[in-house]
């Protein structure tokens, strides 16, 4: 018998080709949806610890008080005096350039009140808002599904 040039992969080969490129794929992409969620999770508790540190400085500098929920983004992101408006002298802030950073999983920055003041929050609150936030206590949530079992 004769020798033959072979121009073409057989149908064996192909298969085999295939299943490995199939199991790699099966392995390696879960890993990297993993990390997603990883690095969200860690940009919201990093948010979350900032946004906490900044309310208590702001509480220290006004005698006690918290921002309201109303006036939130202006007394953290301007200069304020020492009821915490915005006119007048001045003297105290801003604790925020230019925004509230935005929650990592409903990419929103605005801010809502909490359901029940004075309590910890067992889950999100309507209307799209990155954070919720008792003005009672000066405590920071995030305002995501994520977050609450």
């Amino acid at each position: 018998m004769g020798t033959r040039n072979r121009n073409a992969f057989t149908l064996i080969e192909l298969l085999i080709v295939v299943t490995i490129i199939a199991v790699l794929t099966a392995v390696i992409i879960p890993q990297f949806s993993t990390s997603t969620e990883d690095a969200s999770e860690s940009s919201l508790q990093h948010n979350l610890r900032s946004l906490r540190a900044l309310v208590g400085v702001y509480e220290a500098d006004h005698a006690g008080r918290y921002p309201s929920v109303a006036k939130f983004a202006e007394q953290m992101t301007a200069p304020t005096n020492a009821t915490g408006g915005t006119t007048g002298e001045t003297r105290y802030g801003p604790y925020l350039h230019d925004e509230i950073p935005e929650n990592p999983f409903n990419h929103s920055n605005t801010i809502a009140a909490v359901a029940t003041a004075g309590q910890r929050p067992v889950g999100t609150v309507p209307g799209g808002a990155g954070w919720q936030y008792d003005e009672s206590n000066g405590t920071v949530w995030p305002n995501n599904r994520e977050y609450y079992p």
